[in-house]
């Protein structure tokens, strides 16, 4: 199962991490601990639980760090929306960040439900 840079999603969510790390470099320096870290913390989660589980046995193992990572997109999703409401993330941006990691959500679900079907 070792063919984790072909699969779309994780090439999605290197591209979300890249994105994160350049979106979330305007954050207040106070934050480079707190949200900056976490935001990013949780982006690169996404795609290392992928890369993770495909170098695992079984389905089953692969399914488990899925879920993973579809954890840390959900985590995600709730940071972005901090930032975006306290003002560290400009409309736009958040719009885009938030578009993409949807996507990323979706994806994940049908490779599980994918995997649950065999």
């Amino acid at each position: 199962m070792n063919y984790f840079k072909e699969l779309k999603v994780w090439q999605k969510a290197i591209e979300l991490v890249t994105n994160t790390y350049l979106k979330s470099q305007t954050f207040p320096k106070e934050e480079i601990y707190g949200l900056t870290s976490q935001i990013r913390r949780c982006a690169v989660s996404i795609p290392s639980n992928i890369a993770e589980g495909c170098g695992r046995k079984s389905p089953k193992d692969f399914n488990n760090f899925l879920g993973i990572s579809l954890g840390s997109a959900f985590e995600f999703e709730t940071q972005l929306i901090i930032c975006k409401n306290i003002g560290y993330m400009e409309q736009e941006v958040f719009n885009f960040l938030e578009s993409e990691i949807q996507h990323i959500q979706n994806m994940l679900i049908k490779l599980q439900a994918s995997l649950d079907t065999k």
